[in-house]
């Protein structure tokens, strides 16, 4: 060997060398730390043997461990020698590993696409994971998702990579090193792979123990391409330079031409032509600016970013395109540069560029985390995207400390610029992150333009390949059979049906620059296209010019599905009777007649065409109009009179003319109240009409019953299973009325039913009193109303028009809150508050049911001295409430709710006027404390004093007000002249429900989807069930739920695999924790959540496939399978529109099916005793031999804009059963009654308990705090705002109906130091005009109808600066920073309070701060011992999602009714078995 220099190294590389051999390293780390330091000082040959040893080691000729400890030997030779030249790193140039310029593919603009070809070969390499996703084309040419990683060049070995030793990169679970063949990749190389990748694991381990952990941590996301080599001083020279070396090369040269080389770079600065420092975010790539980088250059696995061990470089560039990757749940977002030669990834900026690029990479970051929390999360609304946000801790070394909502409304256009970009990386089958409800929101708040650069980019988003979706996200459905096949042959034969029609065509906005753009030719949907040579079939459009527009505005139209006001449809009597066609037929009775009357003589038989026809058969009547069919009607009677030939049709209706629409069994009919006489020769011909009863085993045949064919379809042959109520869609069990047996031959149970109802109406008085000294009026002790009998002493409901009080109320005069004389350059947005409509007022509430007391009934006689009793009159005593007597509504708050005042006024009313019934007691007679007594139902008053409205004094009651409780029995008996006996059909209800009610046993109930418990805990109030299961995927909900109901299992999982196991046999899931078995559940419960498939129109497949796996199909087929006695299912208010519907109808449809009696509501929770709008659909079921309950009728008054609640299928008008309407027995809760006695705290206040520090000051805080021993008031905690959002809610006025157009435009000092600016206002406003001063009221170009210029946006101003930008397009933005009003009520809660919020009016009435999670359980309803779990932000969306207890008490309540009543009926019946019996002994 020739006597050879030795090494000279630099001081700083021997003192690392020293600290090395100190270190406790493996051997392997230990050589790879070694040669990092020294490879640039080696000599010549010893570079050489490296190169070779590499080679060796590649093609397997020496194995891994050898490779070591040559490198290690080699090594260690030479550093033993001392002193001598230093070999320059200039002189290697020649040196490049085979890799000459040339092979670097030159890129220009266009050049870059990525081949098809390409995708197909690559596979996962362990060896490098690059920026999760590799390469997404830097063009517009295909949008196609890149292969994930670089490819394993073709003769890799088993052998790993150096690459795979040195990168620090941490792989990716499993999924990377499963070698999963990617886009149909050739399986040959997916085993060279799977081999690679084990022995990766290995190495993997190993170099890890040794790792230090805070390294390891900023290891998690380098997701870097396994770069090739590379070099550097001029672009060119320096991607030879040997540092930047990897030793990735092969015999067969370059493998990987498309794939650029790729380094780090670091103490980089970005200028233009003329050196000055640019940002390259803002367009100028895009516009062909020519921007150059100087940086030191360093290797791809250096994690490090000094400046040692690189390469200095200047001038690279220019910069082609921009990218940022690692959209992958890691710690930072890594942002590279493409130039022709390279891509570069940033590390650190110079001293002089750190500004400049600080504020690019808030951005970068910030849409970083939007992109991840929104694949994981794509129904997450605005505010748990601000809520992610604000508790998201800037990665070290970003030199800023929190996020806000304003640094991402500052960065909306650019967030939402990468999420377009995002979307178009993406499979185009994946549902777009662009039209969640959070990007829409974002869009509309911040005025976002959308498609902007999409014509010009050259800056993209490299998509991640895989995104690690929530584990916990729901499963495939699991259905039973029946369930599956219901929606299965109804969808397929839909979306056959849409295939047809062609689907719906997509239209575009036609404006935007997508829109213009042409088709590129190159993605899947142009290659079909028939214009490039396709088939033509897909019809859909080019993915470069996807409207973004459209396909937002396509989701919103989605969410706002709002009542029209449809006129109302009178249920119209099927008055066939217009629209029916004669036939010519030979008509010949049978037999003689059976019974004559009159002029009708009835007959048994009929032969009508030959075909014979009787009694109680069924026929078909044919429709003049040829497109309708068949009427089909029973006969319930046959006759001859001068008409002629006649039958008396009782009809059927056809499932499809009910509310299932399309989706009903095509031979189901039900029943209806409709029948009519008609003449024999419309009759087409006999019919088959079978009833198909509940079997006997019916609660065991869940699950299994799989025919979905009820009968074959022979064209005759129909079936019914129920009674169907038209104007409520209610399917109920057909109803037993039966005929005597002298009219066997004439009898229509529609007839009947429908007499009695008309009797109902026309109130009757009974029971007349000796009355001599009255002349003009006949007196009666009894009288009978829509089957309730009133009697003297009885207390009624009437409507508020009834009679008004001596006292004009004190009433709130409609002031408009507007002010005239405001200074608009102080108050310059004032001028949108034109509406003196405020969200959330009281003011149209209308008054509570007056209340009043009968003194007498009685008619009118005649001037024959016979009693009209055509007109049933009542005298009545009137009561006050507080809110009646002079001291007005202040005197209300502190009042029970049901306390009245006695008076000795007295009314005179008809008695068609009164509304139901009530109880009222003078207090002192009761035997009970007055809380166990009004707590025994509603319709329960007491009375303490009475009012003297003269005086305005209140005194005791007189005596005839008090011995009430003991009047009007027994008077009168049997001295009744004529009409003593009540008829039938008024003995329906006795009076109050007395004592002897029979005691109802707790149903065993299992709340699905049961969130912190809310159903469930009003139903335990109601006393109607048990929760003994629950199932809840959110563990804080969870939680809460058990911390609340400790003898509940609670099962946090995923209620498809529940369902499973239980239909597989198992008794217990995986914890050990008892699964319910069949028979075990009485009541089913729950809110299956359904975003998704919520949204307008029709089903296409996505959405489709989307409600087929749902949750609420899952739920049905619970239903199914458990077969409990009662099912609620409850909702949004849009439940029963989405899809024009089709969710609701599918949803009956399965329940029908079932055999359940059924049907539909919409409830506002404000109804029921919350401060609170809130409406919900209800869906309710009884299985047969229970009885359907109504919906509870409204216990409060509440504002009428927020009660429309009828719903509109098929253009008919529906509404639940309810028939006070508006009217309520209670006035309405406000937010005063809810919060008013709440200790005072600031923002952010975090005490988790504290005391009241009070007594409870209206009724409401009585009941909600309950009668704990040691009152502690808990969770009274709310969100800490940053400083100017706290500055902004400080400058809020109190008075109601304040918001953020109140705000003054002032500089002002923040709690954090700093100060705020003023807003400027710059530009006329083509809408608005200019202020009364002549002031500007424009803040952006677009206020003038030009595009916006991002130029324009101003930051951290009292007055938010995107509000007046998008205000003229969103109702000034009503509400947003809002106050609370003492009188009024709050918006729907929300999961997440937040002033900018979808419903910003979250701010307390007086303090300044958002509202406490105790308020909003409190407007929930949630009594105060209420517990709940986690964070504040786990608590608010534990109360915002829950369902109010008073609602579901209430509806408990009715459920309540109906097993009391089947029980009464059920005893009733005995009793008549038992006085059989004994009869016929």
């Amino acid at each position: 060997m020739p006597s050879r220099t030795t090494l000279s190294l630099p001081d700083d590389v021997r003192k690392s060398l020293q600290m090395l051999e100190e270190d406790e390293f493996s051997d392997e780390d230990h050589v790879k730390e070694k040669l990092k330091l020294v490879q640039d000082f080696l000599h010549i040959d010893a570079q050489d043997q490296l190169t070779n040893l590499e080679e060796k080691m590649k093609s397997s000729e020496i194995s891994m461990e050898v490779y070591i400890s040559k490198v290690k030997a080699l090594l260690g030779k030479e550093l033993h020698l001392e002193n001598g030249s230093h070999v320059d790193g200039v002189e290697q140039n020649g040196k490049t590993n085979g890799f000459t310029n040339g092979s670097h593919k030159d890129e220009d603009d266009e050049a870059v696409t990525l081949g098809v070809q390409e995708e197909e070969e690559a596979v996962k390499s362990p060896s490098g994971p690059k920026g999760k996703g590799g390469r997404k084309s830097k063009t517009n040419s295909d949008t196609k998702k890149s292969p994930p990683s670089t490819r394993v060049t073709r003769n890799s070995g088993k052998q790993p990579t150096i690459l795979s030793m040195f990168s620090k990169v941490q792989k990716r679970k499993s999924e990377d090193l499963n070698g999963e063949a990617v886009n149909g990749q050739n399986e040959l190389k997916k085993e060279d792979d799977t081999e690679e990748s084990r022995e990766e694991k290995r190495l993997k381990v190993e170099s890890d123990e040794s790792a230090a952990p805070e390294e390891v941590k900023s290891e998690i996301t380098k997701p870097v391409s396994a770069a090739k080599v590379m070099n550097y001083l001029d672009e060119p020279e320096m991607l030879t330079d040997e540092r930047l070396s990897l030793f990735d090369s092969n015999e067969d040269g370059f493998e990987s031409y498309e794939d650029l080389p790729q380094h780090k770079i670091t103490n980089f600065s970005v200028y233009d032509k003329r050196g000055h420092l640019c940002p390259f975010d803002s367009g100028l790539i895009e516009k062909n600016v020519e921007l150059y980088f100087s940086c030191v250059v360093k290797p791809i696995y250096d994690d490090n970013p000094c400046l040692d061990g690189g390469v200095p470089a200047k001038k690279l560039g220019p910069i082609n395109a921009w990218w940022i990757t690692g959209f992958d749940g890691g710690e930072k977002a890594l942002i590279g540069f493409t130039t022709a030669f390279a891509d570069y990834i940033l590390m650190h900026p110079s001293e002089e560029y750190g500004p400049i690029f600080a504020l690019m990479q808030e951005k970068i970051y910030m849409s970083k985390i939007v992109v991840e929390f929104l694949q994981k999360n794509p129904d997450a609304t605005y505010e748990d995207l601000l809520n992610k946000i604000e508790t998201t801790v800037p990665p070290a070394g970003l030199n800023f400390n929190c996020f806000t909502e304003d640094t991402l409304l500052r960065h909306a256009q650019f967030v939402v610029e990468q999420v377009e970009s995002y979307d178009e990386a993406g499979d185009s089958d994946e549902q777009p992150i662009i039209v969640t409800p959070c990007m829409r929101d974002l869009i509309k708040l911040a005025g976002v333009t959308l498609g902007k650069r999409r014509a010009a980019r050259r800056q993209a988003i490299r998509h991640p390949t895989k995104i690690e979706k929530d584990s916990k996200g729901p499963t495939k459905a699991t259905t039973t059979k029946l369930v599956y096949q219901i929606f299965d042959t109804f969808f397929s034969d839909q979306i056959e049906q849409n295939d047809k029609e062609g689907g719906v065509k997509r239209q575009r906005c036609g404006v935007c620059e997508v829109c213009q753009s042409p088709d590129c030719g190159k993605c899947t949907a142009c290659k079909d296209m028939i214009k490039f040579g396709g088939s033509g079939k897909s019809k859909q459009a080019c993915k470069q010019r996807r409207c973004p527009n459209l396909a937002v505005k396509e989701a919103e139209d989605d969410e706002n599905i709002e009542e029209e006001d449809v006129p109302v449809e009178k249920t119209k009597k099927v008055s066939h009777a217009k629209r029916k066609k004669q036939t010519q037929c030979k008509l010949a009775w049978i037999g003689e007649p059976v019974q004559t009357e009159g002029k009708k003589q009835y007959y048994k038989k009929v032969s009508v065409n030959d075909e014979v026809l009787e009694v109680g058969d069924c026929v078909s009547v044919s429709s003049e109009d040829p497109s309708i069919p068949l009427y089909l009607a029973r006969i319930t009677s046959l006759w001859e009179d001068v008409g002629g030939k006649m039958f008396h049709a009782h009809w059927f209706l056809r499932g499809i003319h009910t509310v299932l629409g399309e989706s009903s069994d095509p031979l189901e009919l039900v029943i209806v109240d409709e029948c009519e006489d008609m003449l024999l020769n419309y009759v087409q011909g006999k019919v088959n009409v079978m009833y198909k009863a509940p079997s006997n085993n019916w609660f065991m045949e869940g699950g299994i019953d799989v025919d979905i064919k009820v009968i074959e379809d022979d064209g005759k042959s129909f079936f019914y299973q129920f009674w169907y109520d038209t104007e409520f869609a209610r399917f109920e069990t057909p109803p037993k009325t039966s005929p005597s047996e002298q009219c066997e031959f004439k009898f229509c149970g529609s007839c009947t039913r429908t007499k009695k109802r008309e009797e109902q109406e026309i109130p009757c008085a009974f029971e007349p009193l000796a009355n001599e000294d009255n002349d003009s009026k006949a007196l009666y002790a009894l009288a009978c109303f829509k089957g309730v009998q009133f009697k003297v002493g009885d207390s009624v409901y009437l409507p508020p028009e009834a009679f008004n009080f001596s006292v004009k109320p004190a009433s709130p005069v409609k002031r408009s809150h507007r002010k005239d004389d405001v200074d608009e350059d102080l108050y310059p947005e004032y001028y949108r508050k034109s509406s003196d409509y405020i969200k959330g007022s009281n003011l149209d509430a209308p008054e509570p049911f007056r209340v009043g007391r009968i003194k007498e009934i009685f008619c009118h006689r005649r001037s024959n001295g016979k009693p009209d009793v055509s007109e049933v009159k009542l005298r009545l005593y009137k009561f006050y409430r507080p809110e009646n007597t002079h001291k007005g509504v202040k005197a209300s708050y502190h009042t029970d709710i049901n306390q009245l005042y006695w008076s000795d006024e007295e009314v005179t009313v008809s008695m068609t006027e009164v509304l139901g019934h009530c109880q009222v007691e003078y207090a002192e007679d009761l035997i009970e404390s007055v809380q166990d007594y009004s707590s025994g139902g509603p319709d329960r008053f007491y009375f303490l004093e009475a009012y003297n409205a003269k005086s305005k004094s209140f005194e005791d009651p007189p005596n005839h007000a008090r011995s009430a409780v003991h009047k009007g029995k027994g008077k009168g008996k049997g001295k009744g002249k004529g009409k003593g006996k009540v008829p039938a059909a008024q003995e329906l209800q006795d009076t109050p429900l007395e004592p002897q009610t029979p005691n109802v046993s707790k149903y065993r109930t299992l709340d699905v989807f049961s969130g912190c418990g809310g159903l469930s805990e009003g139903f335990h109030q109601a006393g109607i069930s048990e929760t003994l299961w629950a199932i809840e995927m959110w563990e804080p909900a969870a939680q809460a739920f058990r911390l609340n109901n400790p003898g509940t299992t609670v099962f946090t999982e995923d209620c498809n695999v529940l369902l499973k196991l239980v239909m597989s046999g198992e008794k217990t899931n995986s914890l050990g924790q008892k699964l319910p078995q069949k028979g075990d559940v009485e009541m089913l419960c729950g809110g299956p959540p359904c975003q998704g498939f919520s949204g307008m129109n029709r089903f296409n497949s996505r959405t489709y496939s989307k409600f087929k796996n749902s949750l609420v199909v899952s739920y049905l087929s619970y239903c199914d399978y458990y077969r409990p006695k009662f099912f609620l299912l409850e909702n949004v208010r849009n439940f029963v529109s989405f899809k024009s519907s089709m969710v609701l109808k599918l949803t009956l449809r399965c329940l029908v099916r079932m055999g359940y009696q059924c049907t539909f509501g919409v409830l506002q929770a404000g109804q029921y005793g919350v401060a609170q709008t809130r409406r919900r659909a209800i869906i309710l079921a009884a299985a047969p031999g229970e009885k359907l309950p109504r919906y509870p009728e409204p216990l409060h008054v509440f504002a009428p804009r927020a009660c429309s609640l009828s719903v509109v299928v098929d253009e008919k008008k529906y509404v639940s059963n309810v028939t006070r309407g508006n009217g309520g027995i209670y006035r309405t809760i406000t937010v005063r009654d809810t919060m008013s006695d709440l200790p005072e705290i600031r923002n952010g206040a975090a005490a988790l308990e504290i005391s009241y520090n009070g007594e409870p000051q209206s009724w409401f805080q009585r009941q909600i705090r309950g009668t704990q021993y040691q009152p502690i008031l808990r969770d009274h905690i709310c969100k800490d705002m940053s400083a100017l959002v706290e500055g902004r809610m400080r400058h809020i006025p109190l008075a109601p109906g304040s918001d953020w157009r109140d705000l003054p435009n002032i500089e002002v000092r923040l709690k954090d130091g700093t100060m705020t600016k003023k807003l400027r206002y710059t530009h006329p406003d083509k809408k608005n005009g200019r202020s009364s001063t002549g002031a500007l009221r424009g803040v952006c170009t677009c206020a003038g109808g030009k595009p916006c210029d991002p130029a324009d946006r101003q930051f951290n101003t009292l007055i938010p600066w995107c509000l007046p930008h998008t205000g003229n397009r969103h109702n000034h933005w009503a509400g947003l920073y809002g106050r609370l009003e003492w009188d009024g009520f709050f918006s729907t809660t929300v999961t997440n309070p937040e002033p900018m919020g979808k419903q910003g009016r979250v701010l307390h009435a007086e303090q300044h701060r958002v509202v406490s999670v105790r308020e909003c359980a409190r407007s929930q309803g949630f009594p105060d011992t209420y517990r709940f779990f986690g964070n504040i932000l786990d608590k608010h969306r534990q109360v915002g999602n829950a369902v109010p207890p008073p609602l579901s008490r209430a509806i408990g309540l009715e459920i309540k009714k109906c097993v009391m009543e089947r029980m009464k009926e059920e005893q009733a019946s005995e009793n008549i078995k038992q006085e059989k019996m004994e009869v016929s002994d």
